[in-house]
């Protein structure tokens, strides 16, 4: 049914209401949803390359499943180890720029969290099949560092272990970022938290038509 597999992070409540507005799809329940009408901005558009992801933080990025692995073993797999993971906290979400797009990205100190980032690539890599070459040489003409290039190597993906930056993906690469960031501001300002709780993960699939839905969500009891 899937055609990759990925863990992230996915709020609850009115949270995960307001970020699937945002972007115009629900993760969770795997459908479409309206966007709201913003003066300025053609928010479809600039929501249009995060839209198929949901409103999310990746943990471990989106993977093919290894030949001889199963979907059920995956998940049995990924619900024991959040049982050996502890809840962590961390500082209130704000509205930034990385590159040319916006993040809610967390404030402090994220040790805990790359380290947390980091148990999951490790103990749910078994199940990744190997990247593809052509995926390893495209990735590579992309400014990568050195350690950037061997976590693809090792990782399927160039922005783990101590590269990892926690962030949720609000738009797509945006010439003009004043407009996005401003709606963006004004669209979570009521309802993002001060202290975001990481106490639960979400085992996700990308479907044939190329968009994520969560297939459980399980809480951390370590």
């Amino acid at each position: 049914m899937y055609t990759r597999y990925g863990v992230y992070f996915t709020p609850e409540a009115a949270f995960a209401v307001r970020g699937a507005a945002w972007l115009g799809w629900d993760i969770a329940t795997g459908k479409a949803v309206a966007q709201p009408q913003i003066t300025g901005l053609d928010l479809h558009a600039a929501t249009d390359r995060p839209r198929k992801y949901g409103f999310h933080a990746t943990i471990k990025p989106p993977f093919g499943l290894q030949s001889g692995q199963t979907e059920r073993e995956l998940h049995g797999a990924f619900e024991a180890l959040c049982a050996t993971i502890k809840p962590i906290s961390l500082g209130g979400l704000s509205v930034t720029t990385m590159g040319r797009f916006l993040a809610l990205t967390p404030a402090g100190d994220q040790s805990d969290l790359r380290a947390l980032a980091a148990v999951v690539v490790r103990k749910l890599d078994p199940f990744r099949a190997p990247v593809l070459e052509a995926e390893i040489a495209r990735r590579q003409r992309v400014n990568l560092s050195p350690a950037q290039q061997e976590n693809l190597v090792l990782w399927g993906y160039p922005y783990v272990m101590d590269q990892f930056r926690f962030h949720m993906t609000l738009t797509g690469p945006l010439k003009d970022l004043d407009a996005a960031q401003a709606a963006a501001q004004a669209h979570f300002a009521p309802i993002v938290p001060d202290s975001l709780h990481l106490d639960a993960l979400a085992l996700v699939g990308e479907r044939p038509d190329g968009m994520f839905c969560e297939i459980d969500r399980i809480a951390l009891t370590g």
